[in-house]
């Protein structure tokens, strides 16, 4: 056997191996579902949740509480999370669109919940816009889950 028939014949040796994986694999009957990755769950922003959804008397003051709210409530030390705005405008049945200003804080325990309420900023901005509120729902989530 001459030196270009060896290693033709070591080539075809080394290469049937991979040969067969890929006339086995692109048959019918044989594809390989894809192992999906692991879930990664979204990171929870706080132990306590505190939402507010407010009603104007005029919807047009919307954009004067979202800026004293972020002014005011969102510098408070105990708050951790905090997020401010109007409903986004969707059509999808089921969803409660009917306040002006939803405002999320979120804290780490019921006594940073507490010394929010408490909060001379917190209590100036309730005190100046009760006036202008048609109505208020307040909701607290306690999320203990780590």
């Amino acid at each position: 056997m001459n030196k270009s028939n060896f290693f033709t014949a070591v080539l075809a040796l080394l290469a049937a191996p991979v040969a067969s994986a890929v006339v086995i694999l692109a048959q019918p009957g044989t594809e390989r579902t894809p192992i999906p990755a692991p879930a990664v769950a979204a990171p929870r922003p706080a132990l306590i949740s505190h939402v507010v959804l407010v009603t104007l008397k005029d919807p047009a003051d919307a954009a004067e509480l979202i800026a004293d709210s972020d002014r005011l409530l969102a510098t408070i030390p105990s708050v951790v999370a905090y997020a401010c705005g109007t409903p986004p405008g969707t059509d999808r049945a089921g969803v409660d669109a009917s306040f002006s200003v939803g405002v999320y804080l979120g804290f780490e325990t019921e006594e940073g919940l507490q010394a929010y309420l408490d909060h001379a900023a917190h209590t100036t901005l309730v005190e100046a816009w009760r006036p202008r509120i048609e109505s208020m729902r307040i909701f607290d989530i306690a999320d203990p889950t780590p």
